[in-house]
């Protein structure tokens, strides 16, 4: 019996929807895309409309990843911090390397206010990852906007880690 295009539809966004939540690293359009037998557009798309759905998905330098509920012992601190491009991946090695999680960074720029975009850098493989893709597009940082000052959400397992991160980060000078 055929089915509908919807229901077709339906059950590839399920499946992508399983995907996600089985891989802790991110996901490219293109994999899932292959796995499902559809344009990356499709993917697109599907993502979209989870995402509309309140499916907690964020789009990554690296790809897609879904954002299990917090856990309940992790913590979670926003950071300012403030350095020059070509010491950013040593700022993020610095909180990879003490196992805390960049979940994104931001700016507050004086005309158009709060901008926040997702990162989800867990790893050195995450990082580097991060850097050569700006690299590679010649993209800008979004602390070109702000002189270098920026802010990061992190979350780590406990208030100790974080603090011993933060403390590194001031001992090289980047914590404002």
């Amino acid at each position: 019996m055929l089915r509908k295009d919807g229901q077709a539809g339906e059950d590839r966004r399920a499946r992508v929807l399983g995907l996600l939540r089985e891989n802790q690293q991110p996901q490219k359009a293109a994999g899932l895309a292959k796995l499902t037998g559809v344009s990356r557009q499709v993917i697109v798309q599907d993502i979209a409309l989870l995402r509309a759905r309140k499916e907690p998905i964020v789009a990554t330098p690296g790809g897609y990843i879904y954002l299990a509920q917090p856990d309940l012992k992790g913590v979670r601190r926003v950071i300012m911090s403030r350095h020059v491009p070509e010491e950013t991946e040593e700022e993020l090695n610095t909180l990879v390397d003490y196992g805390v999680t960049v979940l994104d960074v931001g700016v507050e720029h004086s005309v158009y206010g709060r901008i926040f975009r997702p990162l989800g850098l867990r790893t050195r493989k995450d990082v580097r990852g991060f850097i050569k893709r700006i690299f590679e597009t010649d993209a800008t940082l979004l602390s070109s906007l702000t002189n270098g000052v920026h802010l990061h959400t992190i979350e780590g397992p406990d208030e100790e880690t974080l603090d011993l991160a933060c403390a590194e980060l001031a001992r090289r000078g980047f914590l404002l």
